[in-house]
């Protein structure tokens, strides 16, 4: 035993396993000469270090500059300890420890050397639909719990054969210590069949079913995270088909593509945009459409931009090894409801909607749809937080008190709070049925375990109705904590920024339940994690027929018009007035007049909706926020000017935007024949100005300078680029959401750190 020999036990959290760290550890160590071992916990990985003092700094310096490229380390803590006189560096058996709080790899793509096997003809897992190694494959989605070894995910129904063992031991191989482990001889299998579950007799299957997609047919395709339904995206009837199979009647459907090249022929990216597309992560991109069109016009009808992937599990790759430009790839569900993600729920549930299956034997164990993201500012930001990023944690300014937030009723997702990191899960979705209820309380249930969590309190919006919300006051062990709407916006945007203090807050939707009993959208708010005062917002309008006028915008336009105009409202000479029936008409104006069902609101959501109506562009709207996205997507980004505007300074309570002199201005436009391009434009145009001007008003009376921008209507580009813009012109610090979404898929952060700033007595 050397005299300068010296033992460190070194213990490192993070993204630890799973992704080939110990076996990098080992022969690092090795390399070094050091002595020991290292083990997975479920608090991490833990290293036992002997060797000289040089040689343990080395060895951890090169711990964190050379970690593995799915690893990621949070915390290195080191501890001297008595030398044991190790003679050699080992791999022990992993061990449960009190508290867990090792990290969970999100899945990833399929990396290149398991590509480049599948693809040579020599090698033993050539076509193989399963090829993983440490570095790619499937994490979240097959783990039941922590450690992360074989026997808690979906393949401890696998038993590796010897081959695929020997690989497993191996600390040398790139598949040592692989979960997912597996070939040909002894791993999961596909198998099509048709839609009477009749096995389709194919030596291929995949080959099989790139020949039906090719011939128009619908396939539901198992993958990561569920099942996708496919079509030829190139094929007019075949996707025409699908939207009314699956009832989704014009929300537009992504594609993937099986390469960069191939997406080129249809559409435009930048280098930031397609590093993304490239990227482990493989999410939705939206990408703007190449002129003349490629693909089916029914893929994304009446948007300039197109929602593209490229392949992300060896199953894609051989799919469209074939003869696509790209194929439809939607969620497997019927519109409203989870994707599916076992055989048997697939064929009952897509009864009617997919001609064949090409399903496979190994169970997801969570659903975990495809993330969506958009540039915007130059920057990448969520419209959908999901595969390829959960559970990876949003890191906090500080430890919080661990809370459980329930997220909003649209676009759900939950989040539960660590010490100084919000977990907020993969999208769940609309909570308007069952079984997306109990898929929100599956991910509960899942984030406690795989977390180790006990929550000091629930968090959950002040809406009554939301079934979240409802879960939240049905678990009577815990205090419950009821963080309203809009307040959670700002404090997801203030948390994600790691801001301390107090900002303005701009939080513009389509619909967030109020205090004072109205419908909220388009608030301005002075506020911090802890709490919140409404200093201004967007005049209230009537809602005919509440939900109603969320599909139907021309319910919204008409009450702003009443509002406005009075009785002459119905004698302009407006598209509105002659696209709908003039019964429907009366009978809202009656309802508007005797305030029948006709909750206020100060919804910017629902003004950009009227807005959409009043030009002619859309009276019925397929999905949410369908009106306002297509306003957008005609708007001419040129300087048209804007329209006035003006905003009332009572004594007492929130200062009021009016939306008379913005609709005098915008409906006289319209009379004009001025194009509806030209009015979107000066409408974005007025919201930018306005909104920069009041938060300089605001500025001088709250001596603030920084301002959050948040909600869904902060999806829209043009808004959020201008907006940002003027504000930081105009010397304000501005702050934007790109770790969780600006719509309610970022709520649950928000409640999180809301709630816990009112449980702590230092703030987040």
């Amino acid at each position: 035993m050397g005299r300068n020999l010296v033992c460190r036990r070194i213990r490192i959290n993070g993204i630890v396993q799973g992704v080939g760290f110990r076996p990098f550890v080992f022969q690092l160590a090795s390399e070094l000469g050091i002595k020991g071992e290292v083990s997975n916990t479920s608090r991490g990985v833990l290293i036992i270090a002997e060797a000289d003092q040089e040689k343990i700094g080395a060895f951890v310096e090169r711990l964190r500059s050379q970690a593995p490229p799915l690893a990621r380390i949070v915390s290195l803590e080191i501890e001297k300890q008595k030398v044991d006189g190790y003679t050699s560096f080992r791999i022990a058996a992993s061990s449960a420890e009190a508290g867990r709080a090792t990290l969970i790899s999100p899945d990833v793509c399929v990396c290149r050397d398991c590509l480049e096997e599948m693809r040579n003809p020599a090698d033993r897992r050539f076509r193989y639909p399963f090829i993983n190694c440490t570095n790619c494959g499937p994490r979240y989605t097959i783990i039941e719990d922590v450690p992360y070894d074989r026997p808690k995910t979906s393949m401890r129904h696998f038993t590796m054969c010897p081959r695929c063992q020997a690989e497993y031991d191996d600390p040398s191989d790139r598949r040592f210590h692989a979960q997912p482990n597996a070939c040909p001889d002894c791993g999961p299998q596909v198998e099509l069949l048709d839609a009477r579950q009749a096995k389709v007799t194919a030596g291929d299957p995949v080959r099989a079913a790139a020949e039906l997609l090719a011939q128009g047919q619908i396939v539901a395709i198992k993958g990561l995270g569920g099942f996708h339904l496919a079509v030829d995206a190139a094929n007019d009837q075949a996707v025409s088909r699908l939207r009314r199979r699956k009832r989704r009647e014009e929300k537009p459907f992504a594609v993937m593509a099986a390469s960069l090249e191939k997406v080129a022929a249809f559409a435009l990216y930048t280098e930031a945009e397609a590093r993304l597309l490239e990227s482990r992560q493989r999410p939705i991109v939206l990408l703007e459409r190449r002129t003349p069109p490629v693909l089916a016009y029914q893929v994304a009808p009446r948007n300039r931009y197109l929602g593209v992937m490229l392949p992300y599990t060896p199953l894609h790759y051989l799919l469209l090894e074939e003869r696509f430009p790209a194929l439809v790839m939607t969620s497997a569900n019927i519109s409203q409801e989870p994707i599916c993600i076992a055989n048997q729920e697939a064929f009952e549930r897509l009864a009617g909607i997919a001609d064949y299956f090409l399903v496979h034997d190994r169970d997801i164990y969570l659903r975990c749809d495809d993330s969506v993201v958009h540039f915007c500012g130059g920057t990448a930001r969520f419209l959908r937080r999901s595969r390829g990023y959960v559970p990876e944690p949003v890191f906090l300014r500080r430890k919080i008190t661990p809370v459980l937030a329930c997220g909003a009723e649209l676009k759900n997702t939950v989040c539960l709070t660590k010490k100084d990191r919000a977990f907020v899960s993969q999208h769940i979705g609309d909570l308007e049925n069952l079984a997306a209820e109990n898929h929100f309380r599956k991910t509960i249930d899942h984030l406690r375990r795989i977390l180790d969590v006990e929550p000091a309190c629930l968090a959950c919006d002040m809406h009554p109705d939301y079934l979240s919300t409802a879960y939240a006051l049905s678990q009577d062990k815990l205090p419950v904590i009821r963080v309203q709407h809009h307040h959670a916006h700002i404090a997801a945007c203030l948390a994600e920024n790691k801001a301390d203090g107090k900002v303005i807050g701009l939080a513009f939707d389509g619909t967030g339940y109020g205090p004072d009993g109205t419908v909220w959208g388009g608030e301005v708010l002075v506020a911090d994690c802890k709490e919140f005062s409404r200093v201004a917002h967007l005049e209230n309008f009537l809602l005919p027929g509440s939900a109603a006028a969320v599909r139907q915008p021309w319910r919204t336009a008409l009450a702003i018009l009443l509002q406005v105009y009075g009785k002459r409202a119905l004698e302009l000479d407006l598209p509105l007035l002659r696209q709908v029936d003039q019964g429907r008409l009366a009978v809202v104006a009656e309802m508007t007049r005797k305030r029948v069902n006709t909750p206020l609101t100060s919804s910017m959501g629902r003004l950009f909706d009227a807005v959409a109506s009043l030009v002619g562009l859309r009276q019925e709207a397929a999905f949410e926020g369908q009106a306002a996205m297509e306003l957008e997507m005609i708007t001419d980004k040129e300087n048209f000017g804007c329209y006035p505007f003006q905003w009332s300074r009572p004594q007492q309570g929130p200062w009021q935007v009016r939306i008379e002199p913005i609709i005098t201005a915008l409906v006289a436009d319209i009379q004009e024949k001025v194009p509806a391009f030209v009015i979107g434009a000066r409408f974005h145009a007025t919201l930018i100005e306005l909104f920069t001007r009041l938060c300089l008003e605001l500025r001088e009376k709250h001596h603030l300078d920084r301002v959050a921008l948040s909600g869904g209507c902060f999806q829209n580009r043009i808004l959020t680029e201008g907006l940002a813009a003027a504000l930081t012109k105009a010397g304000f610090q501005v702050l934007t959401h790109s770790l969780v979404p600006a719509n309610d898929g970022g709520i649950s952060l928000g409640q999180a750190v809301a709630a816990a700033s009112c449980l702590a007595e230092n703030d987040i």
